[in-house]
């Protein structure tokens, strides 16, 4: 038996590497291998063997058997590999040399840098929060303390729908600061959250307007929570940015769901004396941001009486300008290659 094994393991491998084509390598696998082939018809015989000898045989056809498989996907890969070389030939190409590099895509500007920011903030305890961007008008307006009769809810600013839904009316949202509710609503206090997002106005497009850019929200509440919290943020959050400690400044300013509320400038980190960027002016207007209203707690289910927070909006499209260089906010939604090629992949 162990002879007429390896007798047809040779002749069986023999007859693979003289297969010219996927047919008679088909042939020659039936013959082996087939339900009615020959190494089928030896295993038979392997009932005839004595109880001593059948243990060794059948591990030895168990090895010829894989043998002869290996033989045969082997023969069929080398078939293949032929074929394809005949069929490329004359065609003014080798075959054997390696592929032409594609061309490798970039990241678009504004998330670039909502990734460094997603990174700055996670490192300080932040979560990553998204929300939809069609959104309840009690989100959008009711729940920040914005009142029914501000001019942001009219048409003019904002984008409504026609399909009101079942909960009041909705509208593409226009600021991230809803997901301030809906995080406080799921996680409760404290919290640290940032929430980049795309956002949606009825704006007149030029330089410096476009009806769909990116904003970044920031929210942190908890226990005895201050202006100077609210201030270590932002610096951290330019410093990373720009690589650098920025000068910085507030101004009162008035927004709704928060009270008191600041603008923050940041020394222009282009110029000493003035330039297109800064209008001259050498400070650059960044971010808004405040301590939270009580209302906005008192909206997601919190005391103001016990918990206090702080919030700031970052325009995204408007820091990536800062960053690169960019002068005209159109160029961000445009989808122009040529634009986007300048930047890093």
């Amino acid at each position: 038996m162990r002879d007429r094994l390896e007798a047809l393991c040779r002749d069986g491998i023999a007859a693979v590497s003289e297969a010219k084509s996927a047919d008679a390598l088909q042939e020659v696998e039936i013959h082996l291998l087939g339900r009615n082939g020959a190494l089928t018809a030896l295993l038979k015989g392997l009932g005839k063997l004595s109880a001593a000898e059948r243990p060794a045989a059948g591990k030895l056809a168990n090895e010829v058997k894989q043998a002869l498989q290996q033989a045969v996907e082997e023969g069929r890969c080398s078939l293949a590999q032929a074929e394809l070389a005949q069929d490329l030939s004359g065609v003014g190409m080798d075959p054997t040399l390696p592929g032409s590099d594609l061309p490798s895509g970039g990241v678009h500007p504004v998330m670039a840098v909502a990734r460094e920011l997603e990174d700055l903030f996670s490192s300080m305890g932040y979560v990553v929060w998204d929300g939809p961007e069609i959104e309840t008008e009690a989100h959008n307006f009711d729940d920040l303390n914005i009142p029914t009769d501000h001019p942001a809810r009219e048409s003019h600013d904002t984008i409504w729908m026609q399909d009101h839904g079942t909960s009041g009316r909705l509208c593409l949202r226009t600021h991230t600061s809803p997901v301030q509710i809906r995080a406080l609503q799921k996680f409760g206090a404290p919290l640290r959250v940032i929430a980049p997002g795309r956002v949606f106005r009825q704006e007149a497009q030029d330089a410096t307007h476009e009806h769909t850019f990116h904003q970044m929200e920031g929210l942190v509440v908890d226990k005895g929570i201050g202006v100077p919290h609210m201030l270590h943020a932002m610096n951290s959050m330019l410093e990373g940015v720009f690589g650098r400690q920025l000068e910085t400044r507030l101004r009162p300013g008035f927004f709704p769901f928060v009270e008191p509320g600041f603008e923050l400038d940041a020394r222009c980190p282009f110029c000493k004396e003035g330039c297109k960027v800064c209008k001259g002016s050498t400070w650059i207007e960044l971010m808004p941001g405040g301590l939270v209203h009580p209302h906005v707690l008192l909206s997601a289910g919190l005391d103001p009486q016990v918990y206090s927070g702080f919030a700031f909006g970052l325009g995204l499209s408007r820091m990536a300008m800062l960053r690169y260089g960019i002068h005209d906010i159109r160029w961000m939604m445009s989808g122009d290659l040529r634009f986007l090629e300048q930047f890093p992949a």
